[in-house]
């Protein structure tokens, strides 16, 4: 335990370095969290498609191996820095202080950092983002907030994914939004498939209203 509190402690004390670093150079930085196959990538494919040439935009990529995600991202035309974790569960603060230098964002940039896939370990590290935003999808079920609250806890916004799947999966989606706001009750919600669109507009106006605040609790 003492451990694990020296190495928070040490983290965030790097987090808050990001945090003004990123508010001097006027960069907005968004923390996505979700599970594998949440939808996380697809959602970013689908805001570059739409905003990329009105938002300077720019991605952190972390996976414990492959760039395949990162692959993904240039190819919906995007600046991209891959971030390999190898065993890793989660993002830091040093990872991502060094993968924003070495991406250069341009100022004024919002710069997505997608997390290693899982709803447990991102939740707990401070990378001196402005907001987390949680991630789930459809075909994850609408308990997992009460089972994974923490994040849920610590979230500004609450974005479901492939909502073009509710037809044919088992999912209550009003439950799964009515518990989010049980563990947090000032978490936002937008509801999107990005495939087909929907929500779509109500995210990018999200990420160019760049939000002031983290909102969740820590």
């Amino acid at each position: 335990m003492r451990l694990e509190r020296e190495l928070l402690e040490k983290n965030s004390r790097l987090a808050e370095q990001n945090r003004r670093a990123f508010e001097l150079a006027g960069t907005t930085v968004l923390n996505l969290i979700g599970s594998p196959g949440s939808g996380k990538t697809t959602l970013l494919e689908a805001t570059f498609g739409r905003l990329r040439r009105t938002v300077s935009l720019a991605v952190l990529e972390g996976d414990q191996a492959t760039r395949r995600d990162a692959d993904r991202i240039e190819r919906a035309g995007g600046r991209v820095v891959q971030i390999n974790t190898d065993a890793g569960c989660h993002l830091d603060a040093s990872m991502v202080e060094r993968g924003v230098r070495e991406l250069g964002p341009d100022a004024g940039s919002v710069v997505f950092i997608e997390n290693v896939g899982n709803l447990v370990c991102p939740a707990l590290f401070d990378l001196g983002e402005r907001a987390k935003v949680v991630v789930l999808s459809v075909t994850e079920g609408d308990d997992k907030p009460l089972k994974y609250p923490h994040v849920f806890r610590a979230a500004s916004l609450f974005v479901l994914t492939k909502l073009d799947l509710l037809p044919h999966v088992p999912f209550d989606a009003k439950r799964c939004v009515e518990n989010a706001r049980r563990i947090n009750p000032k978490l936002d919600f937008i509801g999107v498939s990005a495939l087909r669109g929907d929500g779509m507009d109500e995210w990018c106006d999200f990420v160019r209203r760049r939000p002031v605040t983290e909102g969740g609790v820590s």
